[in-house]
């Protein structure tokens, strides 16, 4: 069973480290957030965050078969 909650013992990255591994600026992030189409974000006491795994699946379903 996939658990939609982030463990407590998991560690989360912040706006600023999803946006760095990506590559783009924070703002992005929180443009993507806004039309729900970047990688799941998670509210943690009032700050966002993101679980690596799922920031890894976002960009592989990015991929466009050729």
């Amino acid at each position: 069973m996939e658990n939609d909650v982030p463990s407590r013992f998991e560690q989360l990255w912040t706006v600023a480290e999803a946006a760095a591994y990506l590559g783009v600026a924070v703002k992005t992030l929180y443009q993507w957030r806004c039309h729900g189409i970047g990688p799941k974000s998670y509210r943690v006491g009032g700050y966002l965050r993101y679980r690596p795994a799922e920031v890894d699946a976002w960009v592989d379903a990015q991929a466009v078969a050729t």
